[in-house]
Parts: C-alpha cells; sequence; structure tokens
C-alpha cells in the first residue's frame, strides 16, 4: 500500500483487527510493525485481595533495605 493510498484504506486492517486477526506490516520484506486487537477488559473485582495484606505491610522497611532502594 502507497502512503497516499494509507488514508483511503487504513480503516481495513484496524477493521480486521477489531474482529481478531493480527496483521503485520511488512516493509522491504521484513516485518516492522503489528496491529493487534485489544483484549476484552476485564470486570474489577473489589476487595480481591481483603485480609491478605496485614499491617506488616506498612511498617517501615530496615534501614539496609531503605539503602538498597534509594541508589
Amino acid at each position: 500500500m502507497k502512503r497516499e493510498d494509507l488514508s483511503t484504506h487504513f480503516s481495513r486492517p484496524v477493521k480486521y483487527a477489531h474482529e481478531g486477526e493480527e496483521i503485520i506490516f511488512v516493509k522491504a520484506g521484513r516485518p516492522y510493525r503489528k496491529l493487534v486487537p485489544l483484549e476484552e477488559r476485564k470486570e474489577r473485582t473489589p476487595g480481591l485481595i481483603a485480609g491478605r495484606v496485614t499491617e506488616a505491610f506498612f511498617e517501615a522497611l530496615p534501614g539496609e533495605e531503605l539503602e538498597v532502594w534509594e541508589r
């Protein structure tokens, strides 16, 4: 596809990706871009880790570990 045709025809590969296909763009016989469909948005479940985070999570880190993070 030529550059001038892109604005006219780009909706076609986008449509195919929306329908679930992977589109590989090739230049000089080598793949250089991939157009893929987005994953379905997953519904978030509030409170999924309720009760798994203890008060220890909020305690200050030991000095040696803080030094490592501050490097």
